[in-house]
């Protein structure tokens, strides 16, 4: 007999004992992945962008302590096998090249980080039956088990069949709203008022993170309504006014790990005051953190806003740059390049990235302060340390390097050549290494 074990019999002899985390304490913590009510409203709109809905209807409604929150799409819809997988905190499906989603918690940590009452009713174009299920933290807290309740025949769900039959594929209700109605006297007017302000905060935020689905950029236009109120797309970059110049595209081949991609980037340089259609046009296009806040860049993952506002670490804000915006858009192929989060707020721009971005964000950045200072007849700035000299100078033969480096692969994605680059890489690295190394090759 052999005196080795297979790895399959190794796994035989080990005694295994179960783990399972208390559905109780885990659904308390993950109330607190970092949501806002208006980033939780959208990663639902993720999701019924997904299953291909063009009308999306968002009721915010005032009832007390039975106030409601309903996302309501005329997307596939699910039957009750996919409600179930839908409902299970890290669902096992896959997701395609740009797809919404990503961790399969979405649905789960967005609703319960607003309420305690999650229903979801949906009907199939094939079925002529509705399904439906609910996860209630009042019953998890109870039974402290991973289980939701079959709510097919419930009264509460009454309302979600008769939209369904309009014609609607599936029906999310937010019940039990306690971390958005306040602790105490839930029927009172300041109650009213809170429910009632979330209307203004959501419709700007859809109408930015969303613009591109709802203007028509894309294949297929979306329609969202807040409480009947239709959503106009809200452009960063003012692309409407004739003022608005495009400072220049560009391209970059990233490569992380055994995945590869491209990001492109767009930089616009918007009008001052003066030169905006109207005052009112100028007072839209500040956004909703006003022009300090919202210059910078601005990250689309799969046409779908992320991040916005701020330099990612390449430079600071200033208010001559104010007028500066860039898109910069990936796939989701490059969802772990960016290490993007749970409630797709936030990404972090690799290090490789913000190297490639150094020089086009800077180059940006000096025509907006020239444009600026121009309009307001300030002095020009002092531009020694601002554009780097690249073969020599005070900033160093190590960063000049690498933005040399930088250039070439960016000028080589642009003019088709990236893979003669490729084969001149491979050959610098065995031939000269440290000149490779400091090209950031």
């Amino acid at each position: 007999m052999s005196g080795h074990i297979t790895l399959g019999e190794v796994h035989t002899l080990q005694h295994t004992v179960s783990v399972a985390p208390s559905a109780r304490r885990l659904t308390g913590s993950l109330r607190d992945i970092g949501y806002s009510f208006e980033s939780a409203v959208a990663d639902l709109v993720d999701n019924s962008i997904t299953a291909g809905a063009t009308q999306i209807d968002i009721q915010i409604i005032f009832s007390g302590r039975e106030s409601f929150i309903r996302i309501i799409d005329d997307g596939s819809g699910m039957d009750g096998t996919g409600i179930d997988e839908a409902m299970r905190f890290g669902s096992d499906r896959n997701y395609s090249s740009g797809d919404l989603g990503r961790y399969g918690l979405g649905l789960k940590t967005a609703s319960i980080s607003q309420c305690r009452r999650l229903e979801i009713v949906s009907m199939t174009r094939e079925s002529e039956t509705h399904e439906a299920r609910t996860l209630d933290l009042d019953f998890i807290q109870d039974t402290d088990s991973w289980v939701v309740l079959d709510t097919r025949d419930e009264d509460e769900t009454l309302e979600a069949r008769r939209l369904l039959r309009k014609g609607y594929g599936t029906v999310v209700t937010w019940r039990r709203l306690d971390r958005i109605l306040p602790h105490r006297n839930k029927e009172s007017g300041w109650a009213r008022k809170r429910i009632e302000n979330l209307v203004p905060k959501l419709d700007r935020h859809l109408s930015m993170v969303f613009h591109r689905f709802l203007s028509g950029e894309r294949a297929e236009v979306l329609t969202i309504t807040v409480n009947g109120e239709h959503l106009e797309p809200w452009d960063p970059f003012a692309r409407e006014e004739t003022g608005t110049r495009c400072i220049g595209k560009d391209s970059f081949e990233v490569e992380h790990r055994h995945d590869s991609g491209i990001i492109m980037l767009s930089r616009y340089l918007l009008p001052p005051k003066s030169d905006f259609s109207t005052p009112e046009a100028f007072e839209n296009a500040s956004g909703p953190q006003k022009w300090a806040k919202q210059q910078g860049i601005y990250i689309y993952r799969a046409d779908r806003l992320v991040q916005w506002g701020g330099w990612a670490g390449i430079r600071t804000s200033d208010e001559h740059t104010k007028l500066a915006r860039a898109s910069l858009d990936f796939d989701t192929d490059l969802d772990a390049a960016f290490n993007i989060n749970v409630a797709k707020m936030k990404v972090t721009i690799p290090h490789q990235i913000r190297k490639m971005l150094a020089r086009p964000i800077t180059e940006l950045c000096i025509e907006a302060d020239h444009t600026y200072r121009k309009k307001t007849g300030e002095a020009p700035a002092v531009q020694s340390g601002v554009t780097p000299n690249l073969y020599s100078g005070s900033r160093g033969r190590s960063e000049s390097a690498e933005i040399l480096g930088t250039a070439l692969r960016s000028a080589a994605v642009r003019t088709g050549n990236i893979d003669a680059l490729r084969s001149m890489i491979r050959l610098l690295r065995e031939e000269s290494p440290e000149l490779a190394e400091q090209l950031g090759l």
